[in-house]
């Protein structure tokens, strides 16, 4: 009976041993004759610090059979003995340069023993093996609390650095440094010593220009993203970063402008700049237009009301001059009197060149136009020199922006982008569907590179989709969100009758990159558009003709017709410019992209680009509700 109730009191024993070493994360030794805390922590590849903090008693020496406690090793041997492994937790910001940099190993040494890494990210709080090298006997190699590798240094904080900073500096990222440095803490010390790779990416840890800032990267993010999210192309990026020309990868620090660390809010709020006027002189606009008046005929009404009829470039000038001249009494109404100087381009650069010239541009406040793109270029690049502010109207065609050039209309790459940030944000949870023709072969590379589980279709020769198509792409539990990109008016019409007659429990809505003409064909209904809350980015958004507007009642009553798109266009152009004037002492400084303005169908939030003039930025997603009314999604 005795011994049974020893037994038991051993067993309870053991069990009780082995849930505290459990719980403490501790492995064992046993001293033996002539050991040392020194040759221990030879034995185990670990330190004598580390045995030390364990084991307080030990600095008083070690008893022959007493247990020394050691850090964890979950320490496993391969079938053939070559290699042991120990087992790591991967923690919170966690990379595989970081974890190989603590164990002394290469990247590729620890995706060999987790093949699962070749493919995929690490995830927070799973274990992957770490390979160690196999020694002669009973090798049990434990964590090592210092980094031996060779190719580290040593970095010595400085007075404004960050870690931020530290981290581009030597081209790691910020989990990297702290990995490197578990004891750096939340802020740094000048003074303080930091383990660093030896080689440096960039000269300086700060960054002395008070108009950039630093942007970690976050995961599966590329170039395409951050031009989405931030604005910059692949080439402003490894201009200012040169380190990231061969890609970009998880927590890399990028120096970037502070404009385009702004944009990642987008939510920047509407400016009613009528509330911020305090320059209240006279403003000088030079207006540049496409009238060719060489051609009208001073004693011919019939002449000229048939040059009107088969001219459209002079019925656009016409419309937007309407609008101008609207702009400046309402700003004279505000106590901001305007000097209007109105110029006939005649469609054609030397006669921009030949206006420029032969007047005096220095008091010149702002330009607006030309209409056409090359012709913008011209002035802009001839007033360059008086940096004077040309604004170009009408062309998002690509434009050549110089440091003077305001762009008035995103281009057709930003609406795009602008779709895919709306896509981004919203596709969750959403079966994707993507049809797309051959000549529509940029915008699908640009859909998948932005989107997940994307399923793709295309139409079949001549055009077509069968709804069986359709249907083996739609999942009947979730919204099925489409996607279509074409310009061909037949595969348009065809995709859009196939949706509308499928059943009203698919729950399916129709998106675009792209609203071109084709989606204006007689074949396209209205109707069918907008039962699939037809949905596509825009430069500018559709006035309710029913709403009582100021600027719509002043129109008809002085024109007696509503104002088409280029009249409002004009309107809206005009009048930003000259409250951005009187809210400003330049245009430059009422310009930040901080500052968003909104008009009758125009928003304008210009962005500084890198090396040259100013875009417009604000762009809008518009849907086409159920009443076949344009509405803006918010």
């Amino acid at each position: 009976m005795k011994s049974i109730f020893y037994i038991a009191l051993v067993c309870i024993f053991s069990m009780g041993c082995s849930t505290l070493a459990q719980k403490q994360d501790y492995n064992t030794h046993r001293v033996e004759k002539g050991e040392t805390v020194y040759s221990i922590a030879k034995k185990y590849n670990t330190s004598e610090e580390a045995i030390y903090r364990l084991n307080p008693n030990a600095k008083n020496g070690l008893k022959v059979n007493s247990l020394v406690f050691l850090p964890e090793t979950d320490v496993i041997n391969d079938v053939n003995g070559d290699v042991s492994f120990k087992m790591h937790r991967v923690k919170r910001k966690e990379t595989l340069f970081g974890i190989a940099q603590l164990y002394n190993i290469q990247i590729d040494d620890i995706k060999k023993h987790n093949k699962e890494l070749y493919s995929r990210e690490l995830n927070k709080g799973e274990k992957i093996r770490i390979p160690v090298r196999a020694r002669s006997g009973n090798t049990t190699v434990v964590t090592t609390e210092t980094n031996t590798n060779s190719e580290m240094g040593k970095h010595t904080v400085l007075s404004k650095e960050t870690k931020f900073g530290i981290a581009r500096k030597y081209g790691i990222s910020l989990a990297e440094l702290e990995t490197l440095n578990p004891s750096m803490g939340e802020s740094l010390q000048v003074g303080a010593v930091l383990i660093v790779p030896k080689t440096e990416v960039v000269a300086s840890a700060t960054i002395e220009d008070e108009k950039y800032t630093f942007y970690e990267v976050k995961p599966k993010e590329g170039f395409y993203r951050l031009k989405v999210k931030l604005g910059l192309s692949q080439e402003e990026i490894v201009a200012l970063n040169p380190y990231a020309k061969d890609g970009l990868k998880e927590g890399m620090i990028l120096k970037i402008p502070k404009e385009s660390a702004a944009v990642i809010s987008s939510n920047v709020p509407i400016v009613d700049l009528e509330n911020r006027i305090k320059n209240r002189s006279t403003k000088r606009i030079a207006l540049m237009l496409p009238f060719r008046l060489n051609r009208s005929v001073t004693d011919s009404t019939g002449t000229n009301t048939d040059l009107l009829k088969s001219d459209a470039t002079l019925r656009v000038a016409l419309d937007f001059y309407s609008g101008v001249l609207m702009a400046t009494e309402f700003a004279k109404d505000k106590g901001i009197s305007t000097t209007l100087d109105v110029y006939d381009t005649e469609a054609s650069e030397s006669k921009v060149s030949s206006i420029i010239s032969k007047n005096n541009f220095d008091n010149v406040d702002a330009v607006i136009g030309p209409l056409l793109r090359k012709n913008v270029e011209k002035a802009a690049a001839d007033l360059r020199n008086t940096d004077t502010p040309v604004f170009s109207p009408l062309s998002n065609k690509e434009i050549k922006i110089s440091s003077n050039l305001f762009q008035t209309l995103p281009t057709d790459e930003m609406l795009q982008e602008r779709m895919l940030e709306y896509l981004l944000e919203h596709t969750a949870g959403k079966n994707i569907i993507l049809i797309s023709d051959a000549k529509k072969s940029a915008s699908k590379q640009l859909i998948l590179a932005a989107l997940e589980n994307v399923k793709t279709l295309t139409p079949r020769e001549k055009g077509f989709l069968y709804a069986s198509d359709i249907q083996g792409k739609i999942d009947a539990a979730r919204e099925n969100w489409v996607i279509l990109e074409s310009a061909d008016p037949v595969v348009v019409s065809n995709v859009v009758g196939l949706l509308n007659g499928m059943p009203e429990s698919y729950k399916l809505r129709l998106f675009t990159l792209d609203k071109n003409d084709a989606y204006d064909y007689h074949d396209v209904s209205n109707v069918h558009l907008a039962k699939l809350g037809f949905t596509f980015p825009s430069v500018n958004r559709s006035y309710n003709y029913k709403e009582k507007n100021a600027f719509l009642t002043s129109y008809k009553n002085k024109y007696g017709v509503l104002p088409n798109r280029y009249a409002v266009r004009g309107f809206d152009v005009t009048y930003d410019v000259l409250l951005r004037l009187a809210s400003g002492d330049d245009l430059h400084e009422a310009s930040s992209n901080e500052i968003e303005t909104e008009y009758i169908e125009n928003k304008f939030r210009y962005s500084k680009k890198l090396f040259s003039g100013y875009q417009n930025e604000a762009t809008y997603i518009i849907k086409y509700n159920k009443e076949l009314q344009f509405e803006e999604v918010k």
